[in-house]
């Protein structure tokens, strides 16, 4: 069965829209997923499914934790290769190890308007770097991503569309839970 990661955006963060893990892994597997496992309590699913139909699973899952939880999540799903070519493709890794701890990427919902793309160049004036790799922005945070403007909220406001946002530890460690 193929394999997928699901993303879910804003559960278990500042007390808000809270989900265990186990009790996510149990309600998914109502849907007929295999292989669910959790990473971390900030909604980082793999499972399998024999439905190749991303938004299809993103539906089932997003209606299955309002059903279950009574919370809206939104929810982006990957495919395993599409996990590998985002974890392969960041430009900032590739190039500089040292910006490991400092990088993170936007896993965007689909293709941003180019004006959207330009409105978010213009919004940009600190210090730090992006570079979009189709529906990857990888970000790189100079002096941390805790106090930049460019920030996850702004960068969807800017974009206008959904996304979610992991740093580079939880993007490669996704990436070995994957392929393993």
């Amino acid at each position: 069965m193929p394999k997928y990661i699901a993303l879910l955006r804003g559960i278990n963060v500042s007390g808000q829209k809270i989900i265990k893990m186990d009790a996510l892994r149990t309600s998914l597997a109502k849907l007929d997923y295999g292989h669910i496992q959790a990473y971390i309590q900030s909604g980082n699913v793999i499972f399998e499914s024999v439905c190749m139909d991303q938004v299809q699973l993103q539906d089932e899952i997003h209606q299955n934790i309002l059903d279950t939880f009574g919370f809206d999540v939104p929810v982006l799903v990957r495919s395993q290769q599409e996990w590998k070519q985002a974890f392969e493709n960041n430009p900032f890794i590739n190039e500089r190890q040292e910006a490991i701890e400092k990088c993170y990427v936007t896993l965007l919902s689909q293709e941003p308007d180019e004006g959207n793309m330009e409105a978010l160049k213009s919004f940009h004036k600190g210090p730090e770097e992006f570079i979009k790799e189709g529906l990857n922005l990888y970000l790189l945070y100079p002096n941390g991503a805790g106090r930049s403007k460019l920030d996850h909220n702004a960068i969807e406001r800017k974009l206008k569309v959904a996304a979610t946002t992991r740093n580079w530890k939880t993007m490669t460690k996704l990436m070995q839970m994957v392929i393993g």
